[in-house]
């Protein structure tokens, strides 16, 4: 009888949790899970809490995707950053947000944030900072090609 009040109380504990959490923002799966296996509670417990609140539409991979992928768009990041991150959290990066983007719209975003750390000031001659301005622009996830969108791109003196 007490494995059976044990095993209620880690339901319990586990359906609190993962529903305190997702109350707070949107969660992966697999981010829920490693969350709620920190906290000592059963795999097994764990995977029938998050099919239910998937069955109830609570917890979602596709709308957790299109939040993060949209947050990380608007703090300047590009879409090979962006995937990554979604891969890194279990979700498979074919979130719509990503897709709705174009080409043309990743680059001007790389346009956006070179301009506004760096200004959009000519580069030729200057080989050491041009290459430290595609360096950022590749740690935020850009393509090179929209890195050279970005680097081509020059505010009239």
């Amino acid at each position: 009888m007490a494995k059976s009040e044990n095993d209620q109380d880690d339901d319990y504990k586990a359906r609190s949790v993962a529903l305190r959490l997702l109350a707070r923002r949107e969660h992966s799966r697999l981010e829920l899970t490693r969350k709620l296996l920190q906290r000592q509670l059963p795999k097994s417990v764990i995977e029938t809490v998050l099919d239910d609140y998937e069955e109830q539409d609570w917890l979602s991979d596709e709308r957790f995707a299109e939040a993060y992928a949209r947050q990380r768009i608007e703090a300047g990041y590009g879409p090979l950053r962006i995937t990554g991150e979604l891969n890194q959290r279990g979700v498979a990066a074919n979130a719509d947000t990503l897709q709705a983007v174009s080409l043309q719209d990743w680059s001007d975003q790389a346009v956006r944030l070179r301009r506004k750390r760096f200004g959009l000031s000519d580069l030729r001659g200057q080989l050491e900072e041009r290459l430290r301005q595609m360096r950022f622009l590749q740690r935020r996830g850009f393509t090179q090609e929209q890195i050279n969108a970005a680097m081509d791109a020059v505010e009239p003196a």
